[in-house]
């Protein structure tokens, strides 16, 4: 039942100084001026998790032009800019509440560089109805109510951060205009990556480097990108106009270079360039191909039922690497699994760094191949497949490499970081890689993997109502204190998208995990879900345990794969 807020701050003086649960009668839906204000979960505690509200603006109220949002990225960029927009209203607020706790927390969402689709702010894509979630953290005075403050927080601050935040008149509007257009210029880009036979662009006078190891902000004078004359790319921007930069081709690129020049930091711009990123961040205009999924070398972790066999064969004891199953997984076969379920998570683009990875899984060399023979040697190297990947199942392949030759002769193209730009080496190296021929006898293609992998719910987590997820951060989430490492999934960029394939898991578990459905068919029914009833589905609830972002289905694949208690 809906109440006015009048009678929301008669109830907060009635409360005032009484015990803790008594905040536990603020639950309900209000009616503010302009919005409505609901009181969705209360915190039992001071110290526990802070309580839950959400702020719903109707459409005619927010008043935002149809064309910011109709679109699906333009609505996610209209969302991404509405949430950080509250976020610094809150921040700077000068309010700062007395007590015990987490007494006068206010906090949306704090989102990184990336534009990702969060729970945090939803535009109806038919009403223009703006829905803002956050945290607030009921104040007191050890466990003793201080309503004084939270009527503060309620009546003063929420209502300015949500005028000057939530409404088109109160915005800037050219800035948010120009969100919009920028989400436009990188869509455009995407589109147009296949058609010109790419798999990435990286566009002139991009900041590529970063502040530091642990910051996403661009590193300040760092060389701006300029691409070699062979790769270069001209493209007509709906909003910017025109723009260049390096086209990577489709098929092989090595990049190469001395150390500290600039390869891994192109390739870390690339992976992440399968997301938009916000304006004055560098990377702008880096765009990959959505499906590109890093390839590493992941020791001890948990492989399932994994058709291996196109890279591991013939095992001692007669292993079966059709359907590979560890626990303790070696660099090796970490590798390889990592390499069959991007297939299987339809990726068409790997990025690979040889310094994340396994060396005898990317080459053996003559010597080595003469002492050991290949007959005597279960692991067929990444040499051997590279092409075939790439000529018979259309997934190219991006390789960073600093000690190994072999590659150049199966590159279409080399690509040297020298100070930070790029320099197109490919007539050099292939040159000089004729004056070293390989001498290994080429292998037979392999058969494609098979991926007919159907889980089905794990009994201790049956009982779903009472499972809990708990995010990591992005190191990784605990479902029903099952914890699932994802440290090195590389491409997750948030905890919250962390937090979001643990409630997938536990939505799979209770719906969709019946031994009939592939891993694949799980993976399609949960992005339908999200398509079609939006991120927050996932919860079950009007509002779940944790802000939730939207991973990609190689995300989701790369949970379940890791999920020790998945069964197959």
């Amino acid at each position: 039942m809906m109440q006015t807020s009048a009678e929301l701050k008669s109830l907060l003086d009635r409360i005032d100084r009484k015990s803790y649960p008594a905040y536990k009668d603020t639950r309900g839906t209000y009616q503010f001026p302009g919005y409505l204000l609901s009181i969705d979960h209360v915190q039992g505690d001071p110290f526990a998790a802070p309580s839950k509200l959400s702020i719903r603006v109707p459409g005619k109220t927010a008043a935002f032009p149809p064309a910011l949002y109709r679109e699906p990225h333009r609505r996610i960029a209209l969302q991404d800019h509405l949430t950080r927009l509250f976020g610094r209203q809150a921040s700077q607020a000068s309010f700062q509440a007395k007590g015990s706790g987490q007494s006068g927390l206010v906090s949306v969402s704090r989102c990184g560089p990336e534009v990702l689709e969060r729970t945090a702010c939803q535009v109806d894509p038919d009403s223009g109805e703006v829905l803002l979630r956050l945290e607030v953290g009921f104040p007191a005075n050890g466990r003793t109510i201080n309503s004084r403050e939270l009527e503060k927080i309620l009546f003063d601050l929420l209502p300015r951060c949500a005028a000057s935040s939530l409404v088109y008149g109160g915005l800037d509007q050219k800035k948010l205009q120009a969100a919009a257009d920028l989400a436009d210029d990188q869509q455009y880009i995407r589109r147009r990556l296949p058609e010109l036979g790419l798999c990435a662009f990286v566009a002139d006078g991009s900041i590529l480097p970063r502040e530091s190891g642990v910051s996403s902000r661009p590193m300040k004078g760092a060389v701006a990108f300029q691409s070699p004359p062979e790769l270069s790319v001209a493209l007509e921007l709906p909003h910017r106009g025109r723009i260049a930069g390096m086209g990577i081709p489709k098929g092989i690129t090595l990049i190469v270079g001395g150390g500290y020049h600039g390869k891994s930091t192109l390739l870390k711009a690339l992976e992440l360039g399968v997301y938009d990123h916000v304006a004055g961040d560098g990377r702008e205009y880096v765009i990959t191909d959505r499906s590109a999924v890093k390839i590493r070398a992941e020791d001890g972790r948990s492989i399932r039922r994994a058709d291996i066999s196109m890279f591991i064969s013939g095992l001692p004891g007669g292993k079966d690497t059709a359907a590979f199953t560890t626990g303790d997984a070696s660099g090796s076969t970490s590798q390889a699994a990592n390499v069959v379920e991007a297939m299987e998570a339809g990726a068409s683009l790997l990025l690979v760094d040889e310094d994340t990875s396994a060396t005898n899984f990317m080459i053996r060399d003559e010597l080595m191949e003469r002492v050991i023979r290949r007959e005597m040697e279960p692991i067929t190297s990444f040499l051997h497949r590279v092409r075939q990947l790439s000529d018979d199942w259309g997934i190219s392949t991006i390789l960073v490499a600093g000690s190994s030759g072999a590659y150049f002769h199966l590159a279409d193209r080399v690509v040297q970081m020298d100070h930070y730009l790029p320099r197109d080496i490919t007539a050099l190296a292939k040159r000089e890689a004729a004056a070293f021929p390989l001498r290994a006898q080429p292998l037979e293609p392999a058969g494609r993997p098979g991926f007919d992998r159907r889980p089905r719910p794990t009994p201790a987590l049956r009982d779903g109502d009472r499972a809990k997820v708990k995010p990591l951060g992005r190191d990784g989430v605990s479902v029903n204190r099952e914890t699932i490492d994802l440290r090195q999934v590389e491409q997750l960029v948030d905890g919250e998208q962390s937090a979001a394939l643990g409630y997938c898991l536990l939505y799979a578990q209770r719906h969709l995990l019946d031994g009939r459905r592939t891993l694949a068919q799980v993976v399609d029914a949960l992005e339908a879900l999200m398509d079609q009833r939006t991120l927050a589905a996932l919860w079950e609830a009007p509002w779940g345990g944790s802000f939730l972002a939207r991973p990609r289905r190689q995300e989701i694949f790369a949970c379940f794969n890791r999920f020790r208690g998945l069964e197959l």
